[in-house]
């Protein structure tokens, strides 16, 4: 079993930054994967940002490719903290974020889609003002 836990959410002005948290508990499979989503009400989840267990492997979503930037520190065995930085925040990134984890085998080109994430964090809500 894999426990996540965020951190990091907040309000900022648009032209800002903000770095999100995610403690990951429990061990995955080197083959598994992290990824962030995003939702806003009445929408689907969105991914944003994926990160590979072993390999450091790194996906975007265009919608944040050159401003989001995904990230993992390794603390031990079984504990890393993915993080996701973004810069040049507008306010359409107005959204609830939410880390994800994939157990094993991450899918490559459907990695976006939240349907293929075991477990889930609580989300953070990151508010961005004109």
């Amino acid at each position: 079993q894999v426990q996540l836990v965020e951190s990091g959410g907040g309000s900022v002005q648009a032209g800002g930054s903000l770095r999100l948290s995610c403690a990951a508990s429990g061990r995955i499979h080197e083959t598994g994967c992290f990824a962030w989503f995003r939702q806003t009400p009445g929408n689907q989840r969105e991914g944003l940002a994926l990160i590979s267990v072993g390999g450091g492997d790194t996906k975007y979503a265009d919608s944040v490719k050159g401003r989001f930037t995904i990230s993992q520190v390794i603390q031990g065995s079984a504990e890393r903290t993915i993080y996701l930085q973004m810069n040049s925040l507008t306010p359409e990134d107005t959204a609830l974020y939410i880390c994800a984890g994939r157990a094993a085998h991450c899918p490559s080109l459907t990695w976006a889609q939240s349907v293929h994430y075991n477990y889930w964090a609580q989300g953070t809500q990151v508010t961005v003002s004109a």
